[in-house]
């Protein structure tokens, strides 16, 4: 079982869209982010998101470990 990613995807104007990425779809989506401009297609669990790349500001990945506290 692939294990699932917590992700922030920020656009300008402040928007965030949260979603889950398997390991092949975050690592697609680096891909694209590192390329220039277009579009890229991310399927995840609700659907299908459709990005415009040139207005995505930051993806943050959140750590998958665990932490105990207040």
């Amino acid at each position: 079982m692939a294990s699932l990613h917590k992700i922030e995807i920020g656009f300008e104007g402040g928007q965030v869209v949260p979603v889950r990425l398997d390991d092949e779809q975050l690592k697609s989506l680096r891909s694209a982010l590192a390329k220039s401009g277009g579009t890229h297609e991310v399927n995840y669990e609700e659907g299908t998101l459709i990005l415009d790349l040139a207005k995505v500001i930051f993806v943050r990945i959140t750590s998958s470990t665990s932490k105990v506290g207040f």
